[in-house]
C-alpha cells in the first residue's frame, strides 16, 4: 500500500506547489442580462475549476438555496444527486463522472459547503450486510470527490442500508433503484 501511496503523494504536492503565472484569467460575466468579458486579477487554486460539463459554469455568484441556485436547474448536472451501483458492487461506473465533476467544482467554489453521502441498498441480503455495503458505496463516491480535489471536511459518508428505499417492490426495476448513494447538501 505504502509503495502506491508515495507516489501519488509526491505528485498531487508536485502539482499544487506549481505556479499559474501572472496573466490574468479570462472570465465570461453570465450574472447579468448582456455577456461581457471581464479579467479576474486572483489566481485560482489547482483543482479549483468550477466549469462543469460541457463548459457550463456551476459556481455562479448565487448562494446556495437562493433563486437560481444552480443546484435546483433541471438542466444543470448538479440537479442529479444519485450514483447507482450494480449488484453487491460499490463500483463508481464511468457515466457518473461528470455529474460527479460538476459536484466537485461547485463544492471546490462553495468551500463553506457540506455534502452528506447517503449510501443505501437494496432489501437483499441481510441488515448488517446491506448496512456495510451502503457504507462501502458512500465510501466510493467519498473517494471520487477526494479525488477531484473536494475538502474531507466537507463530506460525511453515512449508510441507510436497506432502511431507505426508493422503491419498495420487490422487483429488479425497484432494486436497481434502491442501490444508490445519493448526494445531499447541508443546507437544503
Amino acid at each position: 500500500m505504502n509503495k502506491v501511496l508515495w507516489p501519488i503523494l509526491i505528485a498531487l504536492t508536485l502539482s499544487a506547489c506549481g505556479t499559474t503565472g501572472s496573466t490574468p484569467a479570462t472570465v465570461e460575466d453570465r450574472t447579468g442580462g448582456t455577456t461581457a468579458t471581464t479579467a479576474t486579477t486572483a489566481a485560482k487554486p489547482a483543482g479549483a475549476d468550477s466549469t462543469g460539463v460541457n463548459g457550463n459554469g456551476v459556481a455562479g455568484s448565487v448562494l446556495p438555496g437562493e433563486p437560481g441556485d444552480p443546484r435546483k436547474n433541471p438542466a444543470s448536472p448538479l440537479s442529479k444527486r444519485s450514483i447507482h451501483f450494480d449488484f453487491d458492487s460499490f463500483v463508481v461506473k464511468d457515466e457518473y463522472r461528470p455529474m460527479l465533476e460538476a459536484h466537485a467544482g461547485y463544492l471546490n467554489s462553495k468551500r463553506d459547503s457540506r455534502v452528506i453521502l447517503q449510501g443505501n441498498a437494496d432489501d437483499r441480503g441481510s441488515r448488517e450486510y446491506n448496512l456495510a455495503l451502503g457504507q462501502k458505496r458512500a465510501e466510493a463516491v467519498r473517494k471520487v470527490l477526494s479525488v477531484l480535489g473536494v475538502s474531507e471536511a466537507q463530506m460525511e459518508a453515512i449508510s441507510f442500508g436497506e432502511e431507505k428505499p426508493r422503491n419498495p417492490a420487490s422487483t429488479e426495476e425497484a432494486y436497481a433503484e434502491n442501490r444508490r448513494t445519493d448526494v445531499v447538501y447541508g443546507d437544503e
